[in-house]
């Protein structure tokens, strides 16, 4: 009597090797890419809302600078026109100029790429004419 053969199942796998969890493994090792693209995604937005900051800052110094009676409080008006940590991290440098007057802040950008871009900074100025 000749062997009959029953086809298997489509997709299905005859018994023997198993690949069972080979799935979960190869998320695993995809994990740290897709965290190293969260905090890049995480440092470019501290990156833009820090320069935004700096330039609020330095409009606010300079227009206080440019002020006869306020000329002395530009760097508290400053910091005060920035979010608390990134006030913190920023410095106001002295007002230059003849008839208009040029404010430049500085801030520190926070990092939390672990140290991958070293050590970096935004800078922004304003002008305001005097008054």
């Amino acid at each position: 009597m000749a062997s009959v053969r029953i086809p298997r199942a489509a997709g299905r796998r005859p018994r023997g090797g198993s690949d069972r969890g080979s799935t979960a493994i190869e998320y695993l090792g995809f994990l740290p890419v897709l965290i190293l693209i969260g905090l890049a995604g995480i440092q470019l937005g501290l990156v833009a809302y820090t320069a935004q900051q700096a330039g609020t800052g330095a409009r606010a110094a300079a227009r206080t600078a440019s002020q006869d009676g306020l000329r002395g409080s530009y760097e508290r008006v400053g910091k005060a026109s920035m979010t608390g940590w990134v006030a913190q991290r920023s410095r106001i440098a002295a007002p230059t100029g003849g008839e208009s007057v040029t404010v430049k802040v500085t801030v520190d950008i926070p990092d939390v790429l672990l140290g991958l871009l070293g050590d970096r900074t935004v800078e922004k100025s304003a002008t305001m004419p005097r008054d």
